[in-house]
């Protein structure tokens, strides 16, 4: 990847990592840290990867996201305001009464939701549908699922991960979100899921590690995944709530409301320097 694509994709994830802080305030309980965490995930599949646009956003050859973990669905809510499908002025509104915006994927209320997530561990399901409807249509795309860590603990993960190897899905790209933690702690120490590459791989996945706010790495990862002719999971090695220190590295902040000081920090340090922006 040349310096300056490189550039445009950590500012576009700066960008995102700031205005989820505007959308969330301070007083108000929001999924702040696997929101936080996943933001260079989907900078790397919106911005990088996926054959997703305005104007292909009803095409049925576009490429498909599903946000697994359905709580974190506002990174992809700031994504898609950046893309044109709702007003910005949206993203104020999420969690009011009658909003297009709810705390989780709405299929019929928000537009680019592919999926109506919220239950974890249904996600990878959900993809092996659309991929198999896909295969009868004779339509050809990829569909990119971001799993959590925590949902990896959900038996039905393990039924659609046989399910996709032994049906040979290929076009279905996995990333999972590993910040370590859920909502009642340490993901290790609620319900072991590692060693994650030697399982996946044991189900018939190709399965690699990488820094999951590295972008370079991110990207790297997903184009080698054009070469591999079986379904392919991405491991990204994440932080809970990335970005605001008052947060981050723990659950505390996994459904949480930022008090007025804490507000304040987090937009000293998530600002964004002028001239910095695309």
């Amino acid at each position: 990847m040349e310096e300056k694509q490189l550039a445009i994709l950590e500012a576009k994830a700066k960008e995102i990592r700031f205005e989820l802080l505007q959308m969330f305030g301070s007083g108000k309980t929001h999924h702040f840290g696997g929101s936080l965490s996943c933001v260079e995930i989907l900078t790397a599949l919106y911005f990088y990867k996926m054959n997703y646009s305005f104007e292909q956003k009803d095409s049925p050859t576009r490429d498909r996201f599903i946000m697994s973990k359905g709580h974190s669905v506002p990174t992809q809510y700031v994504i898609l305001s950046m893309l044109g499908l709702f007003p910005p002025e949206e993203l104020r509104k999420i969690k009011q009464l009658g909003a297009m915006l709810q705390g989780h994927p709405d299929i019929n209320k928000t537009p680019g939701i592919e999926a109506p997530t919220g239950s974890l561990g249904q996600g990878l399901s959900y993809a092996n549908g659309i991929a198999m409807a896909a295969r009868l249509d004779g339509n050809d795309f990829n569909i990119y699922v971001v799993m959590g860590d925590g949902e990896l603990q959900s038996g039905q993960v393990w039924e659609a991960a046989m399910t996709t190897s032994h049906y040979r899905i290929n076009n279905i790209r996995a990333v999972i979100d590993l910040n370590g933690y859920q909502s009642q702690g340490c993901v290790q120490e609620s319900l072991a899921i590692e060693p994650l590459e030697e399982k996946w791989r044991s189900f018939g996945w190709h399965a690699t590690r990488v820094n999951g706010h590295d972008l370079s790495e991110i990207c790297r990862a997903l184009d080698e995944t054009d070469n591999i002719d079986k379904p392919c999971i991405i491991i990204a090695e994440t932080v809970k709530g990335k970005g605001i220190s008052s947060i981050e590295g723990t659950f505390r902040g996994h459904n949480y409301a930022l008090t007025e000081e804490e507000y304040k920090d987090a937009c000293d340090e998530l600002a964004i320097p002028n001239g910095e922006q695309e």
